[in-house]
């Protein structure tokens, strides 16, 4: 019950209102406006208490207080009011961008009431959701705990006016939403405004979406919808490059060729990402100059530009460098960070969820349909799920086969003149060798029984197509290895590894550094004493150099494996906690925490002073064999 005061008008717009039901409390209210207005609002009556503002229960007489104070308009502001009907307390949070600020008092009975429908209503997109709904007791009173949050078109608050002050008052807020509005509660539920403050609560029901086929033959891979409950299904864009060389396209296409320029395998069509792009330096690697082999991955991103590099020709040997300046790995940047996995180099960008590898005799590109999808060109085609377009040349024109597209994605590269943009294209050799050879015993091994595992995921004739290329147009180069090594790598891509070098007769084996072994399935992350657990929860594995079974590796910057996380130091000697030791004549302890490793000059024992005074003799240091760092003096 409220007594008439003078009346000023608030109005909202756009009010995410959160109503929340608990058993009855005292309550305890606050209004705030933030960040520059301040409003308070206080009444209470008896038997009942209704608060706004700060207040606590009343008794006794009917008493009725009103007290409103408001600064400055605010851009938002935040409100809290709290009803108590006994035995249950209903409190209102009302978070609203404010234009204008007023609050309306009238001198006459008003009652308005809020209904909200909570039928077991359900809607249907994809994927699946968890709902919830549960109960809190308090004594023999138990009432349902919902919360809704809506967002509001126009809202008034109106304080009700003056009644008789005998007998039990029913009072409460009203916000008025326009009908059929909608909005997301938390835990994926869905609120609609039906009409007069009545708003049905609908959980969110996900059903598994089709699975689709896609165009590169790949597993599609499950994307969440931008509403955070449900997901559906993408076909990422994933192209490779190996040999002399062979290209697969983001959709799938196969073709080779032998340009031995710098070329544009991936750009955006409409610039989204500031200085973006994936580049391939190819050199001519026969004495023929017939075919060429990859030399130089190059990554550009905003103010960075990656190079790995192979040292020497056809082998798993890179360098890399950003900016022309050789770095370290890991490297972690700008938004870049590039590390080893496996005997890959891999460059990541995670705010684009991309990553590119590269080997030496091998490259991959993987990166996300929802964020390049209809948006890519370049030697690894167009991104679409489609592989009609992927032969566009620079114009949007498409070329008659993906060769002939291949030699119009030139770049300028000062190191090579001959090469640039609008040259006429030389004609490389056919990927069909002229003359009749017999195929490598290698190639076999992708249509036998060593693959077979992978073949129902990855289809391999490609592959083979290629391998049977290498072998006879460069015979002595084992270029072949470079199409089992790829198939295997895409075949571990979705899942399937295999152990495929002992098949080879030694002819692709890899050798390792006497400290670790060899696996071809491996993690693509390897477990570190610096990682508490394993960061990469992917399934996916990598061949490469892995530290024994017993042991794992100290740190992803210091290659040293160990059996106990300890202390490595500049000897690359693993140390145990608490082990004292003396190197570059500095005595050290391991210790746990800090910088592991504390040194301090070494300490020599005391000498009885030697004097040589006798004729012809001098003093001399000669090497204490029990304590290098201190020589013995002697005459």
């Amino acid at each position: 019950t409220v007594p008439s005061t003078p009346s000023s008008t608030q109005t909202t717009e756009s009010t995410p209102v959160i109503i929340t039901k608990t058993p009855s409390v005292p309550p305890t209210m606050e209004i705030q406006s933030t960040p520059h207005s301040t409003t308070g609002v206080t009444y209470t009556h008896s038997p009942e208490t209704t608060t706004a503002g700060t207040g606590s229960p009343s008794t006794g007489p009917s008493t009725t207080t009103i007290s409103t104070t408001t600064s400055g308009p605010t851009s938002h502001s935040t409100m809290t009011v709290t009803e108590t009907h006994s035995p249950v307390t209903t409190t209102a949070t009302l978070s609203t961008p404010t234009r204008s600020s007023a609050v309306t008092t009238t001198s006459e009975s008003t009652a308005s009431t809020s209904v909200f429908s909570t039928s077991p209503v359900s809607t249907t997109t994809s994927g699946t959701t968890p709902t919830q709904s549960f109960t809190t007791t308090s004594g023999t009173t138990s009432s349902n705990f919902t919360t809704i949050t809506a967002t509001a078109t126009t809202s008034k608050f109106i304080s009700p006016g003056p009644t008789s002050t005998s007998g039990p008052t029913s009072t409460s807020s009203s916000v008025s939403t326009a009908e059929s509005e909608s909005w997301w509660l938390c835990n994926c539920t869905k609120a609609i405004c039906i009409e007069d403050n009545i708003v049905q609560v609908i959980p969110v029901i996900c059903d598994p979406p089709p699975k689709p086929t896609c165009a590169n033959g790949l597993s599609p891979v499950q994307v969440i919808d931008d509403d955070g409950c449900c997901w559906h299904w993408e076909c990422d864009c994933y192209c490779t490059g190996w040999g002399d060389p062979h290209y697969m396209t983001f959709d799938g296409l196969y073709y080779s060729y032998q340009g031995n320029c710098t070329y544009v395998l991936v750009e955006e069509i409409n610039k989204k990402v500031d200085n973006f792009g994936v580049y391939i330096d190819n050199y001519h690697c026969d004495t023929r100059d017939v075919v060429s082999c990859p030399r130089t991955l190059i990554v550009r991103h905003e103010t960075q530009e990656v190079r790995i590099a192979t040292v020497k020709p056809n082998t798993l040997q890179v360098e890399v460098t950003v900016n022309k300046q050789a770095v370290a790995l890991p490297y972690k940047k700008f938004g870049l960070s590039i590390y080893e996995s496996g005997i890959n180099r891999v460059v990541e960008i995670p705010e684009l969820k991309m990553n590119v590898t590269y080997n030496g005799l091998s490259f991959s590109i993987r990166m996300p349909y929802s964020l390049f999808g209809n948006n890519t060109h370049g030697q690894c085609g167009t991104c679409n799920n489609n592989t009609a377009d992927d032969c566009m040349l620079p114009n949007g024109d498409i070329a008659e086969n993906c060769e002939t597209m291949a030699d119009h994605w030139q770049v300028v590269d000062p190191s090579k003149p001959q090469c640039s943009p609008g040259l006429s294209p030389t004609k490389g050799p056919s990927t069909t060798p002229t003359v009749p050879c017999k195929e490598s015993s290698i190639c076999k091994l992708l249509l036998g029984s060593v693959f077979e595992p992978c073949h129902a995921f990855v289809r391999p004739e490609k592959y083979y197509a290629a391998c049977v290329f290498d072998s006879c147009v460069l015979p002595n180069l084992d270029l072949e290895c470079s199409s089992l090594q790829i198939y295997a790598a895409t075949c571990a891509d979705q899942g399937v590894c295999i152990d495929w070098r002992n098949h080879t007769n030694g002819v692709c084996s890899y050798e390792c550094p006497s400290n670790k072994e060899y696996r071809a399935c491996g993690p693509i992350k390897e477990m570190t004493c610096t990682s508490s657990q394993q960061n990469e929860t992917s399934t996916k594995q990598v061949e490469g150099c892995f530290c024994p079974n017993g042991t794992m590796l100290y740190d992803s910057a210091v290659d040293v494996c160990v059996k106990t996380c300890g202390c490595v130091g500049v000897d690359m000697i693993p140390r145990e906690f608490g082990e004292k030791f003396t190197v570059d004549c500095q005595d050290c302890i391991c210790l746990e925490g800090g910088n592991g490793i504390v040194c301090k000059p070494h300490e020599c024992a005391k000498q009885d002073k030697t004097s040589c005074d006798g004729e012809g003799f001098y003093a001399v240091s000669v090497v204490n064999s029990e304590d290098p760092c201190c020589p013995i003096v002697t005459c």
